[in-house]
């Protein structure tokens, strides 16, 4: 089982070096969030807390995640770069293949695609995308998107995007992973039939198991139960050595925490107190496991 730390609340000028003290604590991976604005006026419920408000606020810092992928890759050998997540129906296929293709090509393929069907209406309308079927395109985005990477001149002919064949170049030398977000019918089943695995957050350990257990079944019925699948997930509880034996269990691969937010603080007080908090957890929680 790897741990993967989510940089939101770090100073986003640190970032790189955030990074390079999360690979010497052992994390294998950390993991960057996405929006692209906050509109002043948002009428667009937040489906993870109970009053529909969101946990950040407009004063928060949403670096590009691949412009700041490609920074911490460079300080970095073998860390891992996760989007949590990353929106892709507010983006067109070809700009992200580009953008995710050439991070893994640089990064010699330490890049994982988490990405989300997305629930800011405001940001779709900015950004001139239909946020109506956003899930069938966003199915249909991660065919367009796979077909580009494999490199070569490819086609594609369907619902929402129709192209005569084109080729994309540089190309990652292995296939990026996509990992699905949400705890959704559709998302457990879209996980379960074209994902590389499922990526959850904010549940306490019963509910993933439970959400594990689901997509268990879904695997079963999709007949995908025996290709390989990665289940990213922060549980909300400490990770003793009981809990994560019995998240190991059900599939679980890797713990996506905070090492500061798992204290309950949002932001560090400095860069400092960040890096000592990562090593602090690399320490408790990851040594000898």
């Amino acid at each position: 089982m790897e741990f993967c730390q989510a940089l939101l609340g770090g100073n986003p000028l640190d970032w790189p070096r955030l990074a390079a003290a999360s690979e010497a604590a052992g994390f294998g991976g950390v993991a960057v969030s996405d929006h692209v604005v906050y509109p002043s006026y948002l009428s667009s419920e937040y489906p993870y807390t109970p009053d529909g408000k969101p946990l950040f606020s407009p004063d928060e810092d949403w670096p590009d995640p691949w412009v700041a992928i490609g920074a911490m890759s460079s300080v970095t050998t073998n860390l891992r770069f996760l989007t949590n997540v990353y929106v892709l129906p507010l983006r067109n296929p070809f700009v992200v293949a580009k953008a995710v293709g050439t991070a893994a090509f640089l990064s010699d393929n330490r890049v994982g695609l988490g990405i989300g069907a997305g629930w800011m209406k405001e940001e779709f309308d900015l950004l001139e995308q239909p946020f109506a079927k956003r899930g069938r395109r966003m199915d249909e985005m991660i065919e367009v998107i796979r077909s580009l990477w494999r490199g070569g001149m490819v086609e594609h002919h369907g619902e929402f995007y129709d192209f005569d064949p084109v080729e994309m170049r540089p190309v990652p030398s292995k296939p990026v992973p996509i990992y699905i977000g949400g705890h959704s019918d559709v998302a457990f089943r879209r996980a379960a039939t074209i994902g590389d695995g499922w990526l959850g957050v904010h549940y306490t350990p019963d509910e993933l198991v439970a959400h594990c257990e689901r997509l268990h079944d879904e695997r079963e019925k999709a007949g995908t139960a025996d290709r390989p699948f990665e289940i990213i997930a922060s549980p909300l509880a400490a990770p003793t050595t009981e809990l994560l034996d019995r998240l190991e269990t059900v599939g679980v691969t890797t713990i996506l925490t905070s090492a500061w937010m798992g204290l309950g603080i949002n932001k560090p007080e400095s860069t400092d107190q960040a890096e000592q908090l990562i090593g602090t957890y690399g320490e408790r929680f990851i040594a000898g496991r």
